[in-house]
């Protein structure tokens, strides 16, 4: 049986990121020029072709990054850093233009203008005549490119103005062309084109005889599926964000578009065969910079992209891993994990003890623990995102789980005292914890602000006498869910809690019949689990 079609990749091809100037206009995300900075090194480690770093001259901050770049505290070894900018006012001189010479005195080897070429927003937008808007064009690269500046030109609403007016856009086309400028990207503004509408618009425009690019916004959940279209429509040059980001629905994620162009094209666009293995790393470390994050379904790189549930899919990944995954996730830096779970089957357990350390090759015995999971998760448990907990479980099932410590009792109590008929803010929360470590019992009072606090500070009180590095234990996340819907203050409850200690993050859970109870468990667990792990 025939393969897929593969197209053959072009002399020259670009792959150019633009996380710091349109992924940041993302609601919510606003970055300092520090943080511009380590994200366009991360970017240059994955080693994408060129880095667009913002306006200069159209916001301080932008002005304050490319300044920092010229005075040498950006150093990149595989990208070429971009300064974006635009054509000049209407009835103007690019050469007397103050954005054109902001582009100009940015220092960097690469602008990237943005040009209108849609008819509609020529006329209602700039409020100038079709004519002008060529002109502005033509001037703005002709003299960027006579100050020695390479140049691409964005075509902004390029498809929604091809609709409109085809010739008019084939003749910004044909203009940009004519001034010298290497690359016309061809942007979908609105995020509104479809992947089979793609082919015959970018056929179109590659009569003109330029280079073109890609631009893609997701506004119809396509910009990595129009993108690829394009490329396969014969663009040369493909613009995106890292995991997506960007004003409304996001643009591109470029680094789907360059895992889709090295492993499923079979091209080279990174600079050696082993940086496509730092996409998760980078992804999830630009994630942390911009404090937005990362989707675990996002492709190749999130949490779930190779994780996996039902036991029929656990039994043939026994078989071979290829059978459910449509690449190995170490291509990209990723890993499999098997999720455990009321769907889980012997197989799902095998894999995922394997994963742990622990030999459940014996049927009788990986069927048992199968049987005590999902009697668990019955009960509310949830391992699928407590791999601590499950840990602690198939310990106690193998007969491995030396406690450091045992629990006697423990206690909360809450204390609100009316004052003028408020009681808002006069609630008082002490936690006592009584436990047996090191053949000495310990028993503390926490304060905190609510209980699940106050107990954390009293188990953690109680536990430095004898474990001192439980000081660095920090509670980072903590989720309740009801579980008995409809049932009111008499609900089940599960609490999944996050705990950190300045190297790692694992996830412990705990059910109950109220809050406290549930938090308890999730809580006494994540210490159980950290010490064991240390020891």
């Amino acid at each position: 049986m025939q393969g897929p079609v593969r197209p053959t990749q072009p002399d020259s091809f670009h792959v150019f990121d633009t996380t710091l100037r349109d992924g940041a206009q993302q609601e919510g995300l606003r970055l300092s020029v520090a943080d511009k900075i380590k994200i366009a090194t991360l970017l240059d480690e994955l080693g994408v072709g060129y880095i667009e770093g913002g306006w200069p001259g159209a916001n301080p901050n932008d002005t304050a990054f490319f300044a920092a770049a010229a005075r040498g505290e950006l150093i990149l070894k595989h990208s070429t850093l971009v300064a974006f900018g635009s054509t000049r006012r209407p009835d103007g001189r690019a050469a007397d233009d103050a954005l054109v010479a902001a582009t100009r005195d940015s220092a960097a080897q690469v602008a990237c203008i943005v040009a209108k070429s849609h008819d509609g927003h020529v006329e209602r937008a700039l409020r100038t005549t079709l004519d002008e808007n060529l002109a502005m064009i033509s001037d703005t690269v002709t003299h960027l490119r006579s100050e020695g500046m390479r140049v691409f030109v964005d075509c902004e609403h390029f498809f929604d103005g091809h609709q409109r007016n085809p010739g008019y856009s084939m003749e910004v086309l044909r203009t940009i062309a004519e001034a010298g400028a290497e690359v016309a990207v061809l942007c979908d503004t609105n995020g509104g084109m479809l992947p089979s509408w793609m082919t015959d618009v970018v056929g179109a425009a590659s009569e003109v005889g330029i280079d073109l690019g890609i631009h893609c916004h997701n506004d119809t959940g396509c910009a990595v599926a129009n993108t690829m279209a394009a490329v396969e429509a014969g663009v040369m040059h493909v613009q995106g964000t890292v995991n997506g980001y960007g004003e409304r629905t996001g643009n591109a994620d470029l680094v789907s578009v360059i895992a889709n162009l090295e492993l499923k094209y079979g091209w080279s666009v990174l600079p050696t065969a082993d940086s496509l293995r730092e996409a998760t790393r980078i992804s999830h470390a630009i994630s942390a910079v911009t404090n937005v994050p990362g989707s675990p379904r996002q492709p190749y790189v999130g949490a779930s992209s190779f994780a996996h549930k039902a036991g029929l899919h656990a039994s043939a990944i026994k078989v071979d891993p290829n059978l459910y995954q449509h690449i190995d996730p170490a291509e990209v830096g990723n890993d499999m994990r098997m999720l455990i779970s009321d769907m889980a089957g012997r197989a799902n357990i095998q894999i995922k003890g394997s994963e742990l350390g622990f030999d459940l090759s014996d049927r009788e015995l990986a069927a048992r623990i199968t049987d005590v999971v999902k009697a668990r998760e019955a009960a509310g448990y949830s391992y699928e995102a407590a791999d601590a907990s499950f840990e602690l479980l198939l310990r106690d099932e193998l007969g491995q789980l030396d406690k450091p410590f045992v629990v006697r009792n423990w206690r909360v109590f809450t204390d609100a005292r009316e004052s003028d008929g408020d009681l808002r803010g006069q609630a008082n929360t002490e936690a006592t914890v009584k436990l047996d470590a090191k053949d000495e019992t310990q028993a503390f009072v926490g304060e905190g602000n609510g209980p699940v606090d106050a107990l954390a500070h009293a188990l953690r009180r109680a536990l430095q006498p004898a474990f001192g590095q439980v000081e660095r234990y920090e509670l980072t996340d903590y989720r309740v869910r009801i579980l008995d819907q409809g049932h009111g203050t008499d609900a089940s409850v599960r609490v999944l809690i996050d705990t950190f200690d300045g190297e790692h993050t694992w996830t412990t859970v705990g059910v109950g019949t109220n809050v406290i109870e549930a938090s308890w468990e999730a809580l006494s667990d994540a210490y159980l689990y950290g010490l064991i792990k240390e020891r």
